[in-house]
């Protein structure tokens, strides 16, 4: 994935998070869905068709197509009021693609942190599934919650590691470890933070 894209999807991830938990009112997420959704649509295309059959590179770059579409569909369904069971369903087809994409990286080039990233992207888009397809609307905290840590533990600070040319120096297993245990705390204090708020209700 682009380092530049990846950065990006921290930015939406974040801002995402931030108003399923309602601290972004409204729309107010929408204009950012759509330029990162255009963002990650042009940029892979542009990666594949200049790839010249470097498979290596064809599989990095179709990836942000998942987050692409993602965007745009979270844009349109905001700008003109579509249903959000479509982009629930979407959500679980990234899931089940994500967990190919985390085998991939795994196997093909013992990426061990980027094979954990997928993981939990793939969590996180199960989540989507669960609050937009099948109504789990006490998720829709928790889920914001998980997407707003994500975009920092899984994007920018890889991103930025990246392009500082900072992440080779850390060794691969060490940083798929601590971005499986940042997750794993985060998820456990943000499931009691939910239970106590649904518990004061």
């Amino acid at each position: 994935m682009g380092m530049v894209g990846l950065l990006y999807v921290g930015a939406i991830l974040y801002i995402n998070g931030l108003a399923l938990m309602g601290k972004v009112k409204g729309v107010g997420a929408t204009p950012l869905n759509w330029f990162v959704g255009f963002m990650q649509v042009v940029t892979p295309t542009y990666l594949i068709f200049t790839a010249d059959g470097n498979l290596d590179q064809i599989f990095g770059a179709s990836g942000l197509y998942l987050f692409g579409f993602t965007y745009l569909y979270v844009a349109l369904n905001n700008t003109w009021g579509f249903d959000g069971t479509g982009l629930g369903y979407y959500s679980l087809f990234v899931a089940i693609v994500a967990i190919a994409y985390a085998l991939g990286n795994l196997i093909m080039y013992q990426d061990y942190a980027f094979f954990v990233i997928w993981l939990e992207w793939s969590f996180l888009w199960y989540l989507f599934y669960l609050v937009l397809s099948l109504g789990k609307d006490n998720l829709t905290w928790f889920t914001g919650g998980v997407a707003a840590v994500q975009g920092w533990i899984t994007a920018a600070i890889p991103a930025l590691l990246l392009l500082t040319n900072l992440w080779a120096q850390i060794p691969n297993y060490v940083y798929a470890i601590g971005v499986a245990v940042v997750m794993i705390v985060a998820v456990a204090v943000l499931w009691s933070k939910r239970a106590g708020t649904e518990a004061v209700t």
